[in-house]
């Protein structure tokens, strides 16, 4: 049974409700006084509460996909094939993606069929959303991803052209069931498309907990987890293997809340080659060490540059201001870091741009976060370019460059 499977939520809550019927018949006979007695209904309560939590934590985890297999709830994750070195290009048919061997690969739909609301018939009228397995070349990470394609990108009139991008991150401990049933992310993007409030984008949702159960904040942990070069590195090169995406920064953005928001402003203000616009909801602006993350910064003469340099406010008032845009999205009531957002704002400095979403009331949980999300979308479409370049047209006597798709054809 898989860890978020219904039978494994059923047979849990079975087991709960065994245990609490053998602690009312078994207890009269766990009454009387004497050391076995009193062992016996400490480990008869022990028991049952043990039972009724862990029911209680599948149902959780089943609903918000926390954690998507036991291997991951019990550190064991997969990772990249050795000798993964470059992509290479499928064009068959299926769910679209790249054929085995490329570093976007064909996952599994399990959690994508629990998903509401996504898009259903022709894709060139529709759009479609994918669920596939991204292969970090540097860092040996493989990560799941849901990848949503607007209808024009099926289209022939867009055959050539590549598409802007939006790479959506969640919160720790979340999951990419999170982005797209929770937060609705591609529901979201593709009304907004279809309406033409936002021009066609490729959405791309992925967590940032590249090594569960630990809390990274998209760092380069020395001697630990590469997150900042698989997120800036390793996914738009496995992005722009698979798909028709732009190949410049001003194409590339990044949004996220809660830590997914934080990391969505640290690698645009880290990495401007990157991302040029990011959208953050409800972040914090330092990333700190937490029981959940270790130690993020290793020890030695480093440690302190390195903590600086992931502290934004540090990076606003001592590094030349980067020229990226950013939206921060923080409730005026109700969430505690509305202080440190209008901070953040009046410390930017050009040719950095920063906007904001500040909501009269709101918390820390996806309802708000749901009510910022159009308004965010629609900022950072306009940010980015499109059409920003062409793939150029197939020469049927010339092959195509180890790597890169055919040219002409859709990845």
């Amino acid at each position: 049974m898989g860890l978020t499977s219904e039978a494994t939520v059923y047979v849990t809550a079975a087991v709960a409700v065994v245990c609490v019927a053998l602690l009312v018949w078994l207890w009269p006979q766990l009454a009387s006084r004497g050391l076995r007695h009193v062992l016996g209904r400490l480990a008869a309560i022990g028991v049952t509460q043990a039972a009724i939590i862990a029911a209680f934590a599948c149902w959780l985890n089943s609903s918000y996909q926390f954690f998507g297999s036991w291997g991951e709830l019990f550190g064991d994750t997969e990772t990249a094939p050795v000798g993964v070195t470059q992509a290479s290009i499928g064009h068959g048919a299926g769910n679209g993606v790249t054929a085995k061997g490329a570093l976007i690969q064909p996952a599994t739909s399990e959690q994508l069929n629990r998903v509401s609301g996504l898009p259903t018939g022709p894709a060139a009228v529709n759009g479609r959303v994918e669920s596939v397995k991204v292969i970090g070349r540097r860092t040996g990470v493989v990560d799941p991803a849901f990848v949503y394609l607007p209808p024009q990108y099926f289209q022939k009139a867009y055959a050539r052209q590549r598409f802007p991008v939006i790479v959506t991150l969640s919160g720790y401990p979340g999951s990419i069931f999170n982005l797209a049933e929770h937060l609705r992310v591609s529901q979201t993007a593709g009304e907004l498309q279809k309406s033409g409030r936002m021009q066609p984008t490729i959405m791309v949702m992925i967590r940032p907990t590249i090594a569960p159960p630990r809390d990274t904040e998209c760092v380069d942990v020395p001697g630990g987890p590469q997150t900042e070069t698989f997120l800036a590195k390793d996914l738009p090169e496995a992005l722009k293997s698979g798909y028709r995406v732009g190949h410049d920064a001003s194409a590339w953005g990044v949004m996220g809340y809660s830590s997914g928001g934080s990391c969505a402003l640290q690698l645009t203000m880290r990495n401007p080659g990157v991302y040029t616009t990011a959208g953050a909801l409800s972040p914090d602006y330092k990333v700190k060490d937490d029981p959940t993350t270790g130690n993020l910064f290793g020890s030695g003469p480093g440690r302190v540059n390195r903590v600086d340099e992931h502290d934004l406010m540090w990076r606003l008032q001592h590094l030349p201001a980067p020229q990226v845009s950013v939206l921060v999205a923080e409730s005026k009531h109700g969430e505690r870091g509305y202080p440190q957002t209008l901070a953040f704002i009046k410390a930017v400095k050009a040719p950095m741009r920063v906007a904001s979403i500040q909501p009269e009331q709101g918390s820390h949980n996806f309802p708000t976060w749901v009510r910022e999300m159009p308004g965010t979308l629609q900022w950072m479409s306009r940010q980015l370019t499109f059409p920003q370049d062409v793939v150029p047209r197939h020469h049927p006597k010339k092959s195509a460059a180890p790597g890169t798709a055919p040219m002409g054809r859709r990845p």
